[in-house]
């Protein structure tokens, strides 16, 4: 298995109802190219870019029960592909027991990113799905964490100066990770 992080939805090309979500291991030009729709892109796009709602969505709600009941999500798992489908698994917790649940794997990624948990994928489906792209869509450097989360944080501010907020997400997330990794 090796973790993946969503980089970008872009609109479909042969529907207007059909996004496609990118998945990528860092420092790879390799991504995931997976088809979703409109309702998944929102629910993935919110998620990923810490958006609060009025109201709770459906799977902040999931978010809200389970952790409510001492329940969380450990990691995802894209385990196969067939025929196009996408298959995932929930790997959750109590602190004692393990379980595991079969997931959309659009649901399983918007709840990977509500609860900050990797989003891991077999070498299998990686081989059969990916594609490469001229150059990496982010970058993890072994420079000090310290001197990279500021260097970051400068491009996050400019980004959003510029309101390129799609990019100011990922930024965020690598940010995110950096401090989790420290």
């Amino acid at each position: 298995m090796k973790q993946v992080y969503p980089t970008t939805i872009q609109s479909g090309m042969s529907q207007s109802e059909s996004y496609i979500l990118m998945l990528c291991e860092p420092n790879s030009s390799t991504q995931i190219p997976i088809f979703i729709g409109a309702h998944e892109a929102q629910g993935i796009l919110l998620a990923k870019e810490a958006v609060k709602t009025r109201r709770p969505m459906t799977h902040e709600l999931m978010v809200h029960i389970m952790n409510d009941y001492g329940l969380y999500i450990r990691e995802v798992t894209i385990d196969k592909v067939s025929e196009g489908i996408f298959y995932s698994t929930l790997h959750m917790t109590d602190g004692f027991n393990e379980k595991t649940f079969d997931s959309r794997t659009s649901d399983a990624i918007t709840l990977a990113l509500l609860c900050d948990c990797p989003i891991m994928v077999a070498e299998e489906v990686l081989e059969e799905t990916s594609v490469k792209m001229d150059t990496p869509p982010f970058k993890v450097t072994p420079s000090d964490p310290q001197e990279e989360i500021a260097r970051l944080e400068q491009e996050l501010l400019a980004c959003e100066e510029r309101e390129e907020y799609e990019r100011a997400a990922e930024i965020q997330h690598q940010i995110e990770q950096l401090k989790q990794n420290q």
